[in-house]
Parts: structure tokens; C-alpha cells; sequence
């Protein structure tokens, strides 16, 4: 999701196949969802912090294209990864454009592995993580507390395991926002397409809009639970973790003619704080 809805740019004019067509949806989920760099810092800041050293290695569930992982191994030359995703074209995708493109120093030391995060094997990581709200997959509270209960086994003695969540008061609204690409010819569209407040089913849609009119729809689609950051600790706290720390973004008003603000990417750990109309957070559980 993105942190501000931006008027589409001007259709330009576009000879030759559509835009859409000849465009890979990895490279534009990548630039225009992950900063792996920026989750990188935080990872490293936090653990410094909590635990008085570097992590070494990195365990990323439902880690798709590995973009993550490699990123991790790009940053230090003693570090590891070990990547985990059920769909074997998308890790396909990422050893040749990300693990492999990274060179072979890097790419010995990213592993990646086809298969349920819940039973797949994997040596014991400093850090777990969970992210773009990946672990939303599970929609009972049994469901969830069993992935928590054996994400936590997986980790070293003083491991963090680490997710993040969305929230705000729009979230349980049908809405689109839509955001520019870096780069990229092409415009990201984030599209809450249902939502039922019985069950917190949220049904959500990544579009890719191009400027020559040209579109990808439905590039991307999750069927999630939306979940709350209580139940998310009571869970976590089920699960054996001794301690659950809740980490909020930094917002400052926008520098163009709109009333959103812009999330600085910048987390702090909070107890309590105002709600916002769209907010991003994470959550970090020490074993």
C-alpha cells in the first residue's frame, strides 16, 4: 500500500506493443512495495539495540522473489540468508534476478526454499520476518498461534521474529490510491476491493496503470485477514514470546497541494498514539 494517492500523470503517446504487455510485475512490485535497504537498517538497529550485537542470519518467510534476503547478504559480508515461499515460479524469478544477479560471493550465502513456512526446514536465524502482511494468510486465531509457536522454535535463543501490519481508519473501506513509480513508466494502484467487518476478510488488489493508457490488472491479489496489533500480541504471547514491541512511522505533512500525510519511513517503538486515516507499523516479538 502506499502512503499518499497522487493524480495520474498524462497519457503519453506510445508507438509500437502496450506498455503493459511488455512489463515484468516482479520488477514493478519490487520498486514500487520493498525498500529492502530501509528494512535492512531497521532490522540491524533494532537487534543492536534489543540484543547488544549483530545478526548474522536472516530466515524471511513467504519471501517471494527473495529481494530481501539478498538485500541482507548485500550488506555484510558475514551475513546469511535462508529464504522460504510456497510459489516456485516467483522464487525462481528471484534467484535469477536477485540472488543470482547479485554475484557469486552473495549468492552462496542465500539459500532458498520451496515449501510451507510451517514445516519447511531451516537453521535457527537471529531474525524471522513476515512482511507485506504476508502472515495475513492465516484467518483463525489457532491458525496464526501455530506459525508464531514454530517461527519462534526456529529461532537462535535471543532471535527476534519480526512483521509488520497496516491499519488506520480507512483500512476497512473499499478505496484506491495510486502512486508514481520511480523510474518507471508506469503508475502502482493499491485497491481495497472488500471488506467484511464480521470476519475482518480483506480482499486487496495490486494494479499497475501505464502511460500510454495501457493496463495490468490484477497483478497481484490477497485474500487476507486483517488483523489487529492486540490480537497480533495476545497471539505472539500465546505463542511463548516473552515481550512484543509495537514500532510506529513518523508522518510529517506532504510537500505538494494535498491533505495526506507522508509516512518518513522512520519507526519508533510507542505504547500509545493517536490513529490515523492510514498507518504502517511493526511488530517485534523477542524470543
Amino acid at each position: 500500500m502506499s502512503r499518499k494517492r497522487r493524480k495520474r500523470k498524462e497519457k503519453l503517446r506510445h508507438d509500437g506493443p502496450p506498455l503493459a504487455a511488455q512489463a515484468d510485475r516482479h520488477v514493478l512490485y519490487q520498486k514500487a512495495v520493498q525498500a529492502p535497504e530501509a528494512e535492512v537498517e531497521f532490522f540491524d538497529r533494532v537487534f543492536r539495540e534489543l540484543r547488544g550485537r549483530k545478526a548474522l542470519h536472516m530466515r524471511e518467510d513467504f519471501c517471494g522473489t527473495a529481494y530481501l534476503a539478498t538485500t541482507w547478504c548485500r550488506s555484510d559480508p558475514e551475513r546469511t540468508a535462508t529464504g522460504i515461499d510456497i510459489d516456485r515460479e516467483t522464487l525462481d524469478w528471484g534467484r535469477r534476478h536477485n540472488v543470482e544477479a547479485a554475484g557469486p560471493e552473495v549468492a552462496a550465502r542465500v539459500r532458498l526454499v520451496e515449501g510451507d513456512v510451517r514445516t519447511a526446514e531451516a537453521e535457527p536465524a537471529d531474525i524471522t520476518c513476515a512482511l507485506n502482511f504476508s502472515y495475513c494468510i492465516f484467518k483463525t486465531r489457532d491458525a496464526l498461534r501455530e506459525y508464531f509457536t514454530i517461527a519462534r522454535r526456529g529461532l537462535r535463543d535471543d532471535g527476534l521474529l519480526i512483521l509488520d501490519l497496516f491499519g488506520g481508519t480507512e483500512c476497512q473501506d473499499t478505496l484506491t490510491e495510486e502512486t508514481d513509480i520511480d523510474g518507471e513508466p508506469a503508475t502502482y494502484v493499491w485497491e481495497h476491493a472488500a471488506f467484511n467487518p464480521v470476519t475482518h476478510d480483506i480482499l486487496c488488489h495490486i494494479h499497475f496503470h501505464f502511460d500510454d493508457g495501457s493496463k495490468m490488472e490484477r497483478a497481484f491479489t490477497y485474500d487476507w485477514r486483517l488483523w489487529s496489533i492486540p490480537e497480533l500480541r495476545e497471539l505472539l504471547l500465546e505463542a511463548g514470546f516473552t515481550k512484543v514491541r509495537v514500532y510506529w512511522e513518523r508522518f510529517e505533512e506532504g510537500d505538494d497541494d494535498d491533505e495526506f500525510m507522508e509516512g518518513t519511513g522512520e519507526y519508533y517503538e510507542v505504547e500509545e498514539v493517536e490513529n490515523q486515516e492510514s498507518w504502517m507499523s511493526y511488530i517485534v516479538a523477542e524470543k
